[in-house]
């Protein structure tokens, strides 16, 4: 895209129709299929899409670059998703993006209303807000939502177009603004931006790109996906910990959470602690303490007394050796009324306050008498399934006393350390395209797991996917979870090999 990219880094007052039209014709015709020349908007040749190019500087004006949806008319008010550059209010970069077409979002209001393109386009703008020469980026949550006006942050940190925000800014729903240091990192994310945005403007038009592109438009579609589900290295958790403690690790099954649990608790912690599983019949007497039966000499063979359950055992032997960090692992921490299971205790799961101490209803041999205070050397380690939707959701005093990370299918896993055969590899592509196409945010995080398609002998991949994915996917179906493109899973279900 150079030629795109000298003709939107041209100052406003220097735009030339022509000139810019051919830039966008040569680039966009060297790297798609099927692109006609569009020199001259009233021609036919533009029936697939149309470029328009608003040279006016007059005074109230609003110059731009666009490209629009078919069968538009000429001039006025469009409909549906366009690719636009505004330049800037004063000399300085231009602003490159999305918008809505003012007169309607048709005949895109089904790509529009679609949860993928949003979320692809937050993706995206994630990516090039992480580029080297920086910049800002921004995309909005629902780009349907055309009468809601520009939140007031963006509107600030995009004060440079201020003029074609007040005219367009309800409409624009996903851009990025260079830093207009005119470094070559900043010319590089400039590029990057309008090739991308002009990939998924293509993707979403069925425009093909030519195969010499394609290898190298993957591979940078694979970089700003990698922002949609980001990759959590065992490093960014045990790091986490030091700093909060009590670390929760929630996302979909098959993500590699108690794997990661038990990994960490070996390496970083020397193998020092324990793992439990909490379950629906957990109680406080079991993870806190209380009284339990034990045998004696008396008359009824048995008597009361209070034990410690596994949270004070843990803090005992924390205890024993005070300079060694410890770590409790919590496997399934939402299959337990947590809120009921700590108790009183909720009160010293405070990363703020080290001191603060609880009295206990009984005194427990664990902690030498009744006060209960958690040791500086203890850490907690949960991991909580977000797909299970039969268990309630913790409540808000429970959750901000815990940092949360969200562990997303990892397709490096596969890919990079060779662990799927190409048959695994295809049909977790397609269960991650389906997702990001087609679920809403909460259905986003049942998406399955790497683990699901970790086989690198074919004819056991295929008995892997008709008995352990094929019942998720039944189950989600089963239970509603995926009703919004419920076809879509049962296509995929039935595309699986037997």
């Amino acid at each position: 895209m150079k030629n795109v990219l000298h003709a939107v880094n041209t100052p406003k007052v220097q735009w030339d129709e022509l000139a810019i039209r051919q830039a966008f014709c040569q680039d966009i015709k060297d790297r798609y299929s099927r692109i006609r020349d569009f020199e001259n908007k009233k021609q036919p040749d533009e029936s697939r899409f149309q470029l328009r190019v608003n040279a006016d500087t007059k005074s109230g004006a609003v110059p731009y670059i666009a490209l629009i949806a078919p069968d538009q008319d000429t001039s006025g008010p469009y409909g549906g998703l366009s690719f636009v550059v505004f330049p800037a209010d004063d000399p300085g970069p231009p602003l490159i993006g999305m918008v809505v077409g003012t007169q309607s979002i048709a005949p895109d209001d089904l790509v529009l209303g679609r949860p993928g393109h949003a979320r692809q386009c937050r993706a995206v703008t994630r990516w090039l807000a992480a580029q080297p020469e920086g910049g800002y980026a921004w995309a909005k949550r629902e780009p349907v939502n055309t009468d809601e006006k520009l939140p007031v942050v963006v509107k600030e940190r995009l004060r440079q177009w201020g003029n074609s925000l007040e005219k367009y800014g309800h409409v624009l729903y996903a851009c990025y603004a260079p830093t207009g240091s005119g470094a070559p990192d900043d010319h590089k994310a400039r590029e990057l931006a309008i090739t991308v945005l002009m990939d998924l403007f293509m993707d979403e038009r069925g425009i093909e790109r030519k195969s010499a592109c394609e290898s190298v438009a993957q591979a940078t579609k694979a970089k700003w996906m990698a922002h949609l589900m980001p990759p959590i290295k065992n490093q960014d958790v045990a790091a986490l910990l030091q700093f909060r403690r009590f670390v929760i690790l929630e996302g979909p099954p098959g993500t590699g959470k108690t794997r990661m649990a038990k990994t960490l608790l070996q390496s970083d912690y020397r193998g020092v602690g324990q793992v439990i599983q909490f379950h629906a019949g957990t109680t406080y007497e079991s993870f806190i303490g209380g009284l339990r039966p034990l045998t004696d000499d008396g008359a009824q063979g048995f008597r009361f007394a209070p034990a410690g359950g596994h949270l004070l055992r843990a803090i005992q032997q924390a205890n024993a050796q005070p300079t060694q960090p410890y770590l409790l692992v919590i496997d399934e921490i939402n299959r337990a009324d947590l809120a009921k299971v700590l108790g009183e205790c909720m009160y010293l799961f405070e990363v703020g306050d080290k001191d603060r101490q609880v009295e206990l209803e009984h005194s427990f041999v664990e902690i030498n008498g009744q006060t209960l205070h958690l040791p500086a050397n203890l850490f907690i380690l949960g991991t909580m399934n977000t797909a299970d939707r039969s268990i309630a959701l913790m409540d808000v005093a429970v959750r901000r006393r815990f940092a949360f990370v969200t562990m997303w299918p990892d397709l490096g896993v596969l890919h990079d350390q060779k662990q799927a055969c190409s048959l695994m590899l295809q049909k977790f592509t397609q269960l991650l395209d389906i997702f990001v196409t087609h679920a809403a945010d909460d259905g986003f995080q049942l998406l399955p797991g790497h683990a699901y398609f970790l086989e690198t002998d074919e004819t056991r991949a295929k008995v892997k996917l008709q008995t352990e994915l094929k019942p998720l996917l039944l189950e989600y179906l089963a239970q509603g979870h995926v009703s919004g493109f419920r076809d879509e899973i049962h296509a995929y279900i039935d595309s699986l090999p037997e």
